[in-house]
Parts: C-alpha cells; sequence; structure tokens
C-alpha cells in the first residue's frame, strides 16, 4: 500500500465536503469538484452553455486574475496530499493551481474579507487529462480549502487525502463512549488484505450504508486463509463493545468473524509510522471466532474480552466476504486524551482555536493569551497557562465572561454558547434538577436580586454543590461591595475554567 492511499479524502461530498463559492463555474457547476465517484466523459453531451464536463469549469477568461473554489473539508484535520484530477480536460485545463487553507469555527463564513488564508500548495503546473497529485507537509489542522487556478479552466475532481483530527475540545467534553474507529472520530485502514469488489475505508464511514457497493468486500478466496483489515483508532482506548453489520450483504457475507487488538507506541503520531501486520505482534482476542448472519447489525458486548486497550485493532472475516460497517465503541484512555487535545489546540487556526478556548472561559484578554501561549508541551502545560493568563484579566472581560454562563438553574446564557458548552453547563448544574421545588424557587429569586445589584449573573462553581449550598453562598456574596464581588465571580470563573479543562484531559 502506497502512502497515503489509505488515509480519508477529507473533502468528500459523502462526508459533508462542500463546494461553497467560486468566482465562476460558467460551463460547470462548483459541487462536481467533490463528488466521490470517479469522473465520467458523455461525448455527445451538452448543455445550453456549451458542453457537459464531470467537474469545474470556468469560461475563458479575457481580464486579469485567475479564478477560484473555496471548499469546506467534509472532516477537518491534516493534510498529507492533494489529487488535482483533470480527468477529461484536455483543452481546457488549468495551467496551474494553488491551494490555501484556513480553520473556521462552525458557522462561519469563509468568503468574508478578513478570513486569512494561508499557503498550504504553491502554485504548481498541471498536466491536462490526469491525477496531477501533490505530498504536503504541513502540520496545521484546516477546515476549509481555497482551490485556486491559473488562469481558468476544468478540474473534475479535488481530492483531499489526510489525516482526521476532530473537535476533542468538544467530543470528550460529554464524557461519553466514543466510535473509537470512525472516520469522523480519526480512525482509519492501514493495511487489508484484498478491496477487490469494496474499500475496506467504507466500513468506518458515518452514515448508513446505502448498497452493497459502500462497504468492504473481498474477492471469492480459492485457497487457505482468511481475509482482514487492520484499522488505526482515532484515539487509544478501552473496548466496551462493537457492531459488525453485513448489510445487503446476503449471499456474499463472510461466514464468521473475530476481533483483535494491541497497542503500538507512536512517539511521532504521524501516519507515516504506521505499521502493517507483519511489524505487529502481541495481538489480543477481543472477539473469538464467531458465526454471522447476512444482512444483519451484530452487536457484540458480553462476548467480549474484558478491559482490552487498543491503538489497533484487526478484523479478521473467514473465510471472504463483505462488511457494511464497523464500530467499536469504548473509553477513550487518559494519557491518549491528553495527547489529543494537546494536538489538536497546537494544530488548529486562530479563529477556530479562539472559538474553543471560548467553551472553556469568554474572557477576550485570557483567550488572546491562551492563544499566545502555543505549541503547548502538555495538559499540565495548558492547565498552567489558564491559570496565568487569568492574571492579565481586566475586569470588563470577565464580564464579559460572566455573559456566556446561564443563571443557575436555567439553560440559556445572555450569549451564544455552543453545544458543548452548553453541554457543561448543564453537567455543572446537575445538583439543580435533583434539589427541592421550594430551594430552586429560592435560588430564582436569588438570581433576581444578585443581578439587580451586580448586573451580571450570579458566577459559581456549581459541580458538586447542593442547591442550599449556592444559595448560602449567594446571600454572603450579596453582602459584599461591587469591586469585592467582582474579584469572588473572577475566581470562581477560574474555577469553572481549570474544572472544565481537567475534566477534558481525563
Amino acid at each position: 500500500m502506497s502512502e497515503f492511499t489509505h488515509l480519508i479524502d477529507l473533502a468528500s461530498s459523502r462526508l459533508g465536503g462542500e463546494a461553497v463559492a467560486t468566482n465562476d463555474d460558467f460551463f460547470a457547476p462548483k459541487d462536481n469538484l467533490l463528488k466521490p465517484q470517479p469522473p465520467i466523459f458523455i461525448p455527445d453531451k451538452y448543455t445550453d452553455r456549451g458542453k457537459w464536463m464531470d467537474g469545474w469549469e470556468s469560461r475563458r477568461r479575457r481580464t486579469p486574475g485567475h479564478d477560484w473554489c473555496i471548499v469546506k473539508l467534509g472532516l477537518p484535520g491534516i493534510i498529507h496530499s492533494f489529487v488535482v484530477d483533470t480527468a477529461f480536460f484536455k483543452g481546457n485545463y488549468p495551467s496551474h493551481c494553488s491551494i490555501d487553507g484556513c480553520g473556521l469555527p462552525p458557522g462561519a463564513d469563509p468568503t468574508r474579507d478578513d478570513v486569512t488564508w494561508h499557503p498550504v500548495l504553491e502554485r504548481s503546473e498541471l498536466a491536462g487529462d490526469s491525477k496531477n497529485a501533490f505530498s504536503i507537509k504541513d502540520p496545521r489542522r484546516f477546515t476549509h480549502l481555497r482551490l485556486n487556478i491559473f488562469p481558468d479552466g476544468g478540474v473534475a475532481r479535488l481530492h483531499v487525502m489526510g489525516e482526521v483530527l476532530p473537535d476533542w475540545t468538544r467530543i470528550l467534553a460529554a464524557g461519553a463512549e466514543i466510535d473509537l474507529v470512525a472516520a469522523v472520530n480519526g480512525g482509519y485502514v492501514v493495511d487489508v488484505s484484498d478491496r477487490f469488489f469494496g474499500d475496506a475505508r467504507n466500513m468506518l464511514m458515518p452514515y448508513p450504508a446505502p448498497n452493497m457497493g459502500d462497504g468492504w468486500e473481498t474477492k471469492r478466496r480459492r485457497g487457505p486463509g482468511h481475509d482482514w483489515a487492520i484499522v488505526r483508532l482515532g484515539m487509544q482506548g478501552a473496548i466496551r463493545r462493537v457492531e459488525l453489520s453485513t448489510a445487503h450483504y446476503k449471499g456474499n457475507y463472510p461466514d464468521s468473524a473475530s476481533i483483535e487488538a494491541t497497542v503500538v507506541k507512536d512517539e511521532s503520531r504521524g501516519v507515516s509510522a504506521d505499521v502493517s501486520t507483519r511489524a505487529i505482534a502481541g495481538w489480543t482476542d477481543v472477539l473469538p471466532q464467531t458465526k454471522l448472519q447476512p444482512d444483519h447489525l451484530h452487536e457484540f458486548a458480553d462476548e467480549l474480552g474484558a478491559g482490552v486497550h487498543a491503538s489497533h485493532v484487526r478484523l479478521n472475516i473467514f473465510p471472504d466476504g463483505g462488511v457494511s460497517r464497523f464500530r467499536v465503541y469504548g473509553i477513550p484512555l487518559p494519557d491518549a486524551r491528553r495527547q489529543a487535545v494537546v494536538r489538536q489546540l497546537n494544530a488548529m487556526d486562530a479563529p477556530e482555536l479562539r472559538a474553543a478556548f471560548a467553551d472553556f472561559c469568554a474572557a477576550p484578554a485570557w483567550i488572546d493569551r491562551m492563544t499566545a501561549s502555543r505549541p503547548f508541551a502538555s495538559a499540565e502545560a495548558i492547565l498552567a497557562a489558564a491559570d496565568e493568563a487569568a492574571k492579565v484579566v481586566p475586569d470588563a472581560d470577565w464580564l464579559e465572561a460572566f455573559r456566556h454562563h446561564p443563571r443557575i438553574g436555567e439553560r440559556q446564557a445572555e450569549r451564544i454558547q455552543s453545544e458543548a458548552a452548553r453541554g457543561m453547563s448543564s453537567s455543572e448544574q446537575a445538583g439543580v434538577e435533583r434539589a427541592a421545588a421550594a430551594d430552586v424557587a429560592a435560588l430564582a429569586e436569588g438570581n433576581r436580586a444578585y443581578e439587580a445589584r451586580f448586573g451580571y449573573v450570579f458566577i459559581v462553581s456549581a459541580a458538586g454543590r447542593t442547591v442550599p449550598e449556592m444559595l448560602a453562598m449567594l446571600k454572603e456574596r450579596l453582602g459584599h461591595d461591587a469591586a469585592a464581588e467582582l474579584r469572588v465571580a473572577a475566581a470562581e470563573q477560574q474555577k469553572i475554567t481549570r474544572l472544565r479543562l481537567a475534566r477534558l484531559f481525563g
């Protein structure tokens, strides 16, 4: 298997990739650029604008400049190669291309004039009717790309082969088990015995398979042995349960399957460090060889080996056949959590990083200081930086941070919160849901009195505290003068920030 061919096409429309804007798609629409299917050519097909082409094609440019298309990646990540496919564009392909990237928070508009684009691929020559491949060495995490073509012309497909780098700060905030092998969580196939009818990467896709062409299917085995696929987990974890679907495979499903796991130490955390089956030793049984059924979702929990930790799993099918989807649910290991979060925060572009930090503390000066503190060497370094950053926050910025918290006992904050931030607030206030109705009513009345006196919501680190405890604190703090209370509220905000970061790291 050649380098990077096993990785995920981050831009594919089947993963949510979208061509969001272009300056010109007169002859062929920009949406064709990210289709997962290979491009086709129909000789006698025309539209009212000219020859129909299965790609993105701009008109002939008669003025200075160049054409461009902005792409939202389906899965953010670290890019390892581009394939600019000019299939069937022979006399109308661009002579050169370049690609820029940026990382933006969810919902941000990539067409705004204030977006900072970073060069990822320098201006490079293209060949017509060819798969033009370019290797990339860039450690940054991108959410959007801008394909520039010079001066105009047609590109059939843009493939962005890379390593998915999820937003762990939000995924892990929920504290629940995750699908450790899912493509959306960074899992990918390292090696496979056979992919004749269907690519093993299909098993890790987040959506249900529409047909048996969207799974992993091997050729009919005529000799001894069995087929297998090795999957690298997006994060090391303790395996709790497994799902194995043979949906759509009726006369060609495997007779049986087994699953093994191992932990491979990888200091570099780079895809080039992946190893083949010949180099991996010490596989541990997760699921013994088990009979399968056709067109069926198999769920395994009690059958699994207890307490198995894994960085890689090997799915064995006997003797051959097709598997639609493969899920391995588990709890991320603490060290793996910390390493993943550190890597993500170091790789994020500034706009997205600022949005991620705002979930923990929305004081602008705190976010500025944290952003400037990169690169972080460890989770401990992030916690230390958070404490140091809090020392330079002015009063006005603390007040802004308070606006991102709902009242104790409520769900809606003055400022819009991300889903992860709302989840953290809800978890921290879990004690309110178990409180007596009279105490909750008293807390609501106290909130109103506090806001009337100080002009902002009552800020308290609510995790682990009962409503009577918080009521007592509220009444005591109503006796403070404005300056003293702001210092107390800021200290409570710092406790919340540190607690949220500590929980994230596990």
